[in-house]
């Protein structure tokens, strides 16, 4: 494309950026819980943008936590702290990372102007967000020496990792997730630093990395890893090759790196947990993009094992999506839907089960799901901590708001939730890749 055509398109893409008048038309409410309403979608040449500037935090400005919890800074000034692990001491790791660099001469969602329209677009998108800064490639360690819910001590744990996400210790061996592969150190308890080079256990889908977080949680007899690989585009516009393996929770062995496809047609699947006392595993997923702000819910859903989710042939379920080529009738057949509709586009990312160690009666059964924030809904969701209570096993209810205040009176980001976990002595964590904190929740004892 020569540049006086660039800059027409460039000028019109600026002028759609600032133009998407594409509404919600549903009350937040109906697209929440096990049977959500699945209006007609809404398609555009650029698709519907409400961005949420990254602003940070102010002085002593903080989230808002529910009557009876104290919200303080376990740590500040991180570099895009993203997942969160705590180890058997308490002590905590931090992953600060960003996406890796896409690969020489690689492209996201095809070529041409209108392709290159829609780049342009998403990358206005990750600079006013916060999320095109370079990756830290990093794992730092926190202890609270003293228990006053800040930390006394900082180490760089480990470096030159590549994009680490997820993290998981099985015996003496910690395994990373990185963009590319999973790796593993040997550790020992009290350790402040890993200098081993990490030791390769198994490949993971790579390339262009539309989604790039990868996520790992190891079985409780820790014989096998549960790997998340998100999907290499939105519904499939980079061609279905480079969806090979994707959009998928992978089971790997920890002896020796084997690995089968455990389930798949999961967008992109990121926090991973065991409902306590049972060997049933749950994540988040995030659903498609650009056919509504009411479409499609992002979902919170019990893992089945052989289970095909529908992406990216259809959603929730029979829900077929016409953009995908060819149609596969046949897979959508297979579908199912998930357990919990979580909201439309609020970028569930982070989960964990509660319990009764530290948290009242009202927030001891359920799931804290730490939800990152929309970018293609008007008018914004997401940006929070909520709370799904669970009865018999199972979600009950509508969330409850836990942790807010992430955006400011004029709809800026001063910060964006993403890992959630519990601490060792109960209180929930929350990494905040935009406001650079890792906060920690918890409860005002009597």
């Amino acid at each position: 494309m020569n540049v006086p055509n660039r800059l027409a398109l460039l000028m019109t893409t600026a002028a759609l950026l600032t133009a998407c008048g594409e509404s919600s038309k549903l009350p937040p409410q109906a697209s929440v819980g096990p049977a959500p309403q699945l209006p007609e979608p809404v398609t555009s040449l650029i698709p519907t943008l409400k961005v949420s500037k990254a602003v940070g935090w102010s002085g002593h400005d903080h989230p808002t936590a529910p009557a009876g919890f104290t919200v303080t800074a376990l740590a500040e000034n991180l570099d895009h702290p993203r997942w969160i692990y705590v180890l058997p001491n308490g002590d905590v790791l931090v992953a600060e990372s960003n996406h890796p660099p896409m690969p020489e001469g690689a492209t996201d969602g095809g070529t041409g102007p209108i392709a290159w329209a829609r780049r342009t677009a998403m990358g206005f998108v990750m600079g006013r967000v916060g999320a095109d800064a370079p990756s830290a490639n990093r794992i730092t360690l926190l202890r609270d020496v003293d228990g006053d819910g800040h930390a006394e001590v900082r180490t760089e744990f480990m470096t030159g990792l590549t994009s680490p996400f997820g993290m998981a210790l099985v015996g003496n061996e910690l395994f990373i997730a990185n963009a590319d592969a999973l790796v593993k150190v040997p550790y020992s308890e009290g350790q402040t630093e890993i200098k081993a080079v990490p030791v390769k256990v198994t490949d993971l889908p790579a390339g262009i990395n539309h989604h790039w977080t990868k996520n790992v949680l190891a079985n409780p007899e820790g014989t096998r890893l549960y790997v998340t690989v998100g999907s290499n585009s939105n519904v499939g516009e980079n061609g279905l090759d480079a969806e090979e393996g994707r959009a998928a929770i992978w089971e790997v062995d920890v002896k020796n790196g084997s690995k089968r496809l455990f389930a798949s047609g999961l967008r992109n699947p990121n926090g991973l947990a065991w409902k306590p006392g049972t060997t049933q595993l749950w994540t988040v997923v995030n659903e498609r993009d650009e056919i509504g702000s009411d479409l499609v819910p992002d979902y919170l859903t019990s893992v089945k094992d052989g289970a095909f989710y529908g992406w990216p042939w259809s959603y929730y379920g029979a829900h077929v999506d016409s953009r995908v080529e060819p149609p596969r009738p046949d897979k959508v057949a297979q579908a199912i839907a998930p357990d919990y509709a979580l909201g439309t586009h609020v970028a569930p990312l982070g989960l964990a089960f509660s319990d009764s160690r530290a948290m009242p009666a009202n927030f001891a059964q359920g799931v804290f799901v730490g939800e990152h924030g929309s970018w293609n809904r008007n008018p914004q969701a997401g940006y929070k901590v909520v709370f799904i209570p669970f009865s018999d096993g199972k979600p009950a209810g509508m969330p409850v708001d836990f942790l807010t205040g992430f955006l400011n009176a004029d709809g800026e980001a001063r910060g964006r939730p993403v890992g959630v976990t519990l601490d060792q002595r109960g209180a929930l964590l929350v990494a905040d890749d935009v406001g650079n904190k890792i906060w920690r929740i918890s409860a005002v004892k009597p």
